[in-house]
């Protein structure tokens, strides 16, 4: 996949099928868009192409509440690659960006820029000053500039809307369960492993402490989870902890912090990738170091049993 971060980079191509949107998480429903893309390109022998947005537009509109992603711009990409996307645009969303009207963000990044055949799009997309750009002024500028636009419906699981809102919240409220459920794959988060106070070690459960690889990354709620622990391309398993250590400390941040099943390797300074598989409780302050570690071994036990039923 070719990536551009400024439209200058992009050859103009009026043989392409072109989709836009922040697309954070790439979930189920931003997945059928992608999908539709991809199909449609195939179909008409163009290029497919995503047209997105860094930083967030949330965090550079004045007004708006910050928020964390769901997807670093690296995550993005990866998944958007996997999915077959040839073409991927990177707009630097600034607040002298927002104010383009409408017209003049498709004009210039769309028809005269990438270039158009045909726009894909969500059902709930609005862009340009003040959100003005939506569906049906898409399909006026179609008409007049001569590209199509074909519009992907919500997508359900039950009756309820598959959103990036509404995955920022389960995780949020610690239910890794239904986040996985809406992006249709286990939620994850690289880091790098660094030195930590190795208490764990000296309690039984040595643990691999990150320092997340992109700050603006949404860490789940705090409490302790299943995970799977990729390590060199290697699959391991483990607990996960997210908390801020309240047995030893009054205060401090929140460190995220592995115990890997069966595995004691020096890997200080090595990435290593991160997937949620479920949560197993909150986090406890304990009156002294031998209850913490009586409850740790419950949670290893419990995380067996977790594991013993989605690996049969």
């Amino acid at each position: 996949m070719q990536i551009f971060h400024d439209l200058s980079e992009v050859k103009h191509d009026d043989n392409s099928v072109v989709t836009l949107g922040t697309f954070d998480g790439i979930h189920l429903g931003h997945k059928k868009i992608i999908d539709a893309v991809i199909n449609k390109s195939v179909e008409t022998g163009s290029r497919s192409f995503v047209v997105t947005f860094y930083p967030h537009p949330r965090n550079v509109i004045k007004g708006s509440e910050p928020l964390k992603l769901l997807s670093t711009p690296l995550e993005k990409a990866e998944m958007l690659e996997s999915l077959g996307i040839e073409n991927l645009l990177v707009i630097n969303f600034t607040k002298e960006f927002s104010r383009q009207t409408p017209d003049e963000f498709v004009d210039k990044y769309i028809v005269n820029g990438v270039g158009v055949q045909d726009v894909i799009i969500g059902y709930d997309h609005h862009f340009g000053k003040g959100r003005g750009g939506n569906i049906g002024f898409l399909i006026e500028k179609g008409k007049k500039s001569g590209f199509n636009v074909e519009v992907i419906p919500e997508y359900k699981i039950g009756e309820v809307v598959v959103s990036s809102s509404k995955i920022r919240n389960a995780l949020l409220e610690g239910d890794i369960a239904k986040a996985n459920k809406y992006l249709g794959r286990y939620y994850s988060f690289r880091g790098k492993v660094i030195e930590g106070d190795k208490r764990g070690r000296k309690l039984g459960f040595p643990t691999a402490n990150l320092k997340i690889e992109d700050e603006d990354k949404l860490l789940p709620a705090i409490g302790i989870y299943v995970v799977e622990f990729i390590i060199n391309n290697d699959k391991k398993y483990g607990l996960l902890s997210i908390g801020k250590r309240p047995t030893f400390y009054d205060a401090g941040e929140v460190v995220p912090e592995v115990y890997v099943y069966d595995f004691d390797k020096d890997i200080y300074g090595m990435y290593v990738k991160v997937n949620l598989i479920e949560r197993i409780r909150g986090e406890e302050k304990f009156d002294s170091a031998e209850e913490l570690v009586k409850q740790m071994n419950e949670d290893k036990q419990k995380g067996l049993e977790v594991l013993s039923k989605i690996n049969n």
